[in-house]
């Protein structure tokens, strides 16, 4: 079993922010984004320079994701958008939701095909409007619904299982991809006890385990793919958003954290929330991929 108790995660970029979330690696650049939905940020640092850029988005970014033909795919309330970081400029791709008001998009991925999966969720984390859809150009397609916060679209190696997550109900499903992103037989794949935190953001390992960071739960659980537990990576914060396997040789992994529901005592003994974190992993993540629409 792979230990992962020794592990210490280092900061790298102490923002100070709120709610950072969807941890991007873009390989071709070397290049790490994420954003801070609640400061309608968008972030990206160059580990090799240390060079770190900012923009700021016209309402909260969810995910943001590179794409194939140049650009990122950025998620927001009713709507994907193209951004071009040179121009700073926002181009609607196409509608999200405009009939469910007081919603907003929170958690997106990419598969091997260039596919992209994203969730909805109510942004008062007061109703179960949420959904979680897959595009590919065109409408998006809703493949599930009724859940408040969902978090975490990952999927397997070989590219057949999705990973997501019901964060208030502190579970992580696992369901059968078909060949058109169709999902069936959908499982319980863990549930996290009630004093242990809350499901996130996730990434999956070369050797198919998931890791899934914990709001509330001071840390990083992994997962072996039966959904036995694994090991624990713990942090200085309790608020663990997501995370992403980077660098050359995908063992450097990025992690987002949030400030977001601390008290002014917690946020006085969690200095480091809402900043970004980076450890070095015993096994590689799995390549990333660009949107091919």
């Amino acid at each position: 079993m792979t230990d992962l108790s020794s592990i210490k995660p280092e900061p790298i970029w102490e923002l100070g922010g709120v709610l950072l979330e969807g941890a991007c690696w873009e390989a071709a650049a070397s290049v790490f984004w994420f954003v801070d939905i609640k400061k309608k940020l968008i972030h990206r640092l160059d580990p090799a320079t240390g060079k770190r850029d900012s923009w700021t988005a016209p309402d909260q970014p969810g995910f943001v994701l590179p794409r194939a033909s140049g650009g990122l795919v950025v998620g927001m309330p009713f709507g994907l958008y193209h951004f071009d970081p040179a121009a700073g400029s926002f181009t609607k791709l196409v509608s999200v939701e405009a009939d469910r008001a007081g919603n907003r998009l929170n958690d997106g991925f990419t598969d091997a095909t260039g596919r992209v999966w994203f969730g909805s969720m109510s942004d008062g984390e007061c109703a179960d409007s949420g959904a979680f859809y897959h595009w590919t150009g065109g409408e998006p397609v809703r493949v599930l619904d009724g859940i408040c916060i969902t978090n975490g679209p990952a999927t397997s190696p070989d590219g057949t299982v999705l990973y997501h997550t019901d964060t208030l109900g502190q579970t992580i499903y696992a369901a059968d991809i078909g060949a058109d992103g169709s999902l069936s037989n959908r499982r319980v794949f863990a549930r996290i006890g009630k004093d242990e935190g809350y499901p996130d953001g996730m990434a999956v390992d070369a050797e198919g385990c998931v890791w899934v960071g914990l709001f509330f739960g001071w840390g990083i659980r992994r997962y072996a793919p039966d959904g036995t537990l694994l090991g624990f990576v713990r942090f200085p914060v309790s608020n663990v958003t997501k995370l992403a396997f980077g660098g050359p040789d995908l063992k450097t992994v990025y992690v987002t954290t949030a400030s977001l529901g601390l008290s002014d005592e917690q946020k006085a003994a969690q200095p480091l929330a809402g900043g970004l974190f980076t450890f070095k992993s015993p096994v590689a993540g799995l390549p990333p991929a660009k949107v091919r629409a």
